[in-house]
Formats: structure tokens, sequence, C-alpha cells
């Protein structure tokens, strides 16, 4: 829309107008201050003012409902000086489908305590404040814009399983507009349209982060988008308790493409996540502020302990300990232990930057390297264990508990460890003796070496029909054949052969010989034949 000619014939006879409706118009910051300008003129008996549309639109939905729009520090203080320069004849105003800021609400607030406003009405985001009570519009807002950023969406949001690809990237095509959390690394898309998403997490370079102070708090996520303009938000989960939330200014959100590197401000900061608005999309991770993370170090972050069992080598297996921040992807490392199974345990815990850590292990007697390690943020896509347990190749249980510097337990369980490798305790699955000769690579590394290619190659009838054997030979049961058989192909595909390769060397033949019997021809092709 053309504001110069508006804000020229307003200017030149503003005395009738006593009604202006501008919804659904693009208004940046050049066309909202002409429009002060109007606001400015003594002769204005403008009365009612509906729905701006500031700058920054993130989202249009379909319905014209608008959602996701921000009013700028610059556009909120030309609007709210314009205000306070004529307030006496406005008595209405609405802001309705406007995500507004705290700060920049508070700016509009200021013009209804002005005891010549005649402003009656302030609809702000399902809010209705009234200029009786001009006291509780900061903290009403405050609230709302908490609240309202995703109120609607929260109770319509979709979690997904997303393709992981030959390129290690996370891929889904979201089927229209909506509010989709990926299972897998806890981020959370706000789409416009249909689109596919392809993203994967990459290597942070710390050193573009210490000129703003910053530093990592989360995965650096590099995101691609079929669409441009689909993903109008990003929630980035973070690990903070709740007491370090209280800490303004903590949490921000990077944003890395080829021209630098900005700090984005969150729109909202939830007891899980932190929402920015996508500007374009390129590379985006949580940063905290270097100094206040490090003032509040005693602060302790929600982490997380993760367990990885080695393959047995000869008489001994290690089992490999993980201490890290809870909001790092398990899938990123998970998928860097190989043939290491990893044991599902509750793994939630408390952990502190710089603290010393130590492991001990009931029965005793077990070599755990090493024999202490202070906590230190690990944000990957690299990630190494912090302790080593080596136990015997009969065990059975233990008993794991993680201790501070002052000995006192952060983290407790009793773990059962599942048989060595090639020992299931279902019968019926093929013998050792039925391994053919001429296989000297163990059967898990061969399975891993032709994942992806299974992953991609394999169709819908020959799994159906591989999960089929599988069960009739208990090497899956039937909670597993049921929770697979929903999933779509490649992701049904990845779960057979991650399955089976996790439950050791007989159960991965029993595949090799099903596949052999069902599909020939793509057995020959993985080299099985």
């Amino acid at each position: 829309m053309r504001l110069n000619s508006l804000s020229t014939a307003l200017k030149s006879n503003p005395s009738h107008l006593t009604e202006l409706d501008l919804s659904n118009n693009y208004l940046q910051g050049s066309g909202l201050k002409q429009l002060c300008g109007l606001l400015q003129s003594p002769n204005c008996r403008l009365k009612t003012l509906s729905k701006f549309q500031f700058s920054f639109i993130l989202d249009l939905h379909p319905s014209l409902r608008l959602r996701g729009c921000s009013l700028s520090e610059d556009s909120c203080s030309s609007l709210s000086s314009a205000l306070k320069s004529n307030p006496s004849h406005l008595t209405e105003l609405d802001l309705s489908d406007n995500y507004l800021q705290p700060s920049a609400v508070k700016q509009l607030c200021g013009f209804l305590q002005s005891p010549n406003s005649r402003l009656k009405t302030l609809r702000i985001d399902g809010k209705v404040l009234t200029a009786k009570k001009p006291q509780t519009c900061d903290s009403d807002v405050k609230a709302n814009v908490k609240t309202n950023l995703h109120e609607d969406d929260r109770q319509a949001l979709l979690s997904f399983s997303p393709e992981y690809t030959a390129e290690s990237s996370y891929r889904f095509r979201c089927p229209g507009p909506g509010v989709f959390r990926c299972d897998l690394t806890g981020l959370v898309f706000v789409m416009t349209q249909e689109a596919e998403l392809l993203y994967r997490a990459v290597q942070w370079d710390e050193r573009v982060l210490r000129p703003a102070g910053k530093t990592p708090a989360g995965p650096l996520f590099e995101i691609k988008c079929s669409e441009d303009a689909a993903v109008c938000q990003l929630h980035l989960p973070h690990c903070e308790t709740k007491d370090a939330l209280l800490v303004d200014g903590l949490l921000s959100v990077v944003h890395v493409t080829d021209d630098g590197t900005s700090v984005l401000e969150p729109l909202e900061i939830t007891d899980t996540h932190v929402a920015v608005k996508v500007p374009n999309l390129s590379a985006f991770g949580l940063v905290w502020d270097f100094v206040k993370r490090f003032l509040n170090v005693t602060l302790p972050i929600n982490g997380q302990v993760l367990l990885f069992l080695r393959p047995p080598y000869e008489d001994q297996r290690v089992l490999d300990i993980f201490l890290l921040q809870d909001n790092i992807p398990v899938h990123e490392v998970a998928i860097q232990q190989g043939a290491a199974e990893q044991i599902k345990i509750s793994s939630n815990c408390h952990l502190s930057f710089g603290q010393s850590y130590s492991v001990q292990c009931e029965p005793e007697g077990f070599i755990i390297q090493p024999e202490h390690e202070a906590f230190q943020t690990r944000c990957g896509p690299n990630f190494h264990p912090t302790f080593e347990v080596f136990l015997n190749k009969n065990t059975k249980t233990v008993t794991l508990m993680v201790r501070d510097q002052e000995r006192s337990d952060v983290w407790k369980r009793h773990v059962l460890l599942t048989g060595p490798r090639g020992e299931l305790p279902q019968t019926d699955v093929p013998s050792e003796d039925s391994v053919p000769s001429e296989d000297s690579v163990p059967a898990y590394e061969r399975l891993l070496s032709i994942r992806m290619q299974f992953i991609n190659g394999v169709s819908e009838p020959v799994l159906n029909q591989l999960l089929d054997k599988l069960l009739q030979c208990r090497v899956i049961n039937d909670a597993e054949m049921q929770l697979t058989g929903i999933k779509a192909r490649a992701e049904k595909a990845r779960d057979v052969i991650d399955t089976v390769r996790r439950k050791g060397a007989v159960a991965c033949w029993a595949l090799v010989a099903a596949l052999r019997e069902v599909d020939p021809c793509f057995s020959r092709a993985l080299s099985f034949s």
C-alpha cells in the first residue's frame, strides 16, 4: 500500500476522519513513521485505529488471520511518540494478532498513563486492556506475550521421526502449516506451508562467537528448506533449570551465514525451548552469554547420563559413560558408537560446569578411567565418552553412581547388562554353526558397512517378509514388530537393521539368511550371496 499519498491526503484534511482500518497491510518502518505524522496533527480527529500489521512478518495464515508479527523498537517508539503528542481523541487501539515483545508493549502503554489520554480500549492478542487500570498493562501483556506466542499452536504440535540420510542429515516433509517437533533432535519448526526440511548438526567455530561474548549452549544446526520463507520460527531446546532462566539475557541464538554471524534475541523462552524468528535459513545454534553463564556457574544445568556397551573383546567388555547436557540429541551420540549397544535407562540428573565428577561401581573391582573428570560443555557433532568401565565378559548387572566432588550421588542406577554379543535369550535363532565359514568379518560389522544401502534400497514388501521371519525365529518380539510396522519404509528399514545389529552376531546372521531367502537379487547386491 502506498502510504505517501494517503498520509499527504490525510494531513491536508484530517478533521473528518474518525476511523482508520489498515488491517492486513505490510507497514514497514518508513510507512509507519509517515502514518504517525498524521496522528501528531493537532487537527486529527481519529478515534479508532485498527490492527496495524507491523514489520517482520513471520506467518500469514491461509484464512488471513495474522499470526507471528513483531513490533520493532524504532517503530514502537514512533507510534508511542505520536500518540503521546496528540492523545486526546483516540479512544480505541486494536493491535490484535501481533506478537509484541514486552519492551514494545511498555512503550505503547506509556500513552495510556497520560492524563490527556482518552483511550478506552487497547486490544493486544486477545487481551482487552482499559485505561482504568493502566498500572496493569505492562505486567498483563508480559504474561500474555509469554503464553500467546504459540498457545494455539502448542495444542496442535505434531511430533515426527525424520529420515536419517546417508549424508548424516535429517529429512522430513511437513504436510502443511503448523508446528512440528523432531523426536530425534528436539527442534521445533513453525511452518507456514508444506515444505521439505533438511537439517544436520555441524561443527561450531567458537572464534566467531568470542567477539560477541558468546559460547555454545547446544548443537549448531544447518537448516535448509525446499520453500523460501516456509519456516517462520525455530525453537531450539535448552538445558537450563528454572533458577538459571531467571538470569536475564543468559540465552540467545546465533545465526551463522556466509555473510557473517548475528545474534538473535529470543521471542520467547519456555521451560524447554528458546524461540526465535527465522530471517532466512542457514545455521542456528543456542548460545550463552559467556560472562553471565560463568558468573552463575554454580547454577546447575539439566544433564543426562548415557551408557553404551561395546562389543566383547576377548574376555572383557567396556561400558562407555557420557555426561552431557540434556539438549544434546541422543541420536547424535548413538550414531557414532558403531556396534556398541545403547543401554536404555533413565538418564536425568543435574550437572554443574567445572564440577569434578567420578564414577563408582558395585560390585567393586572393575577398572574405571579416568578417576575423575571436570564437566564441560560438549555440543558436538563429535562426542567421546567421559568415563570407561572395564567389565568382565560374564557380568550381568552392576550398580553405577556418578558422584560430585563432595562425593554426593548425582545419579545412581541399577544397570541390567545384556548377555555377551551373540547370546540371545530366544530360541530358534540360527546357531553359530550355521554361519558360513567363509565369512570372517563379524556379522554386526558387515551389517554396519551396508547399513545405508539396506535403508535406501530394501522394498516395503521385502521388509514386511523380513519382519515376519525375524519374529518367527524370535530375533524380535511382538512389541518391536508392532512398533516398527507402523512406520514409513525408510524409518522401518532403519529400525530393522539397527535393532538386529544391537542383538549380536547370531541375530545379524538371521537377518542375512532371511534376506538371502526373501530377495536373492538384493542380497547379492549387498554381497551377501
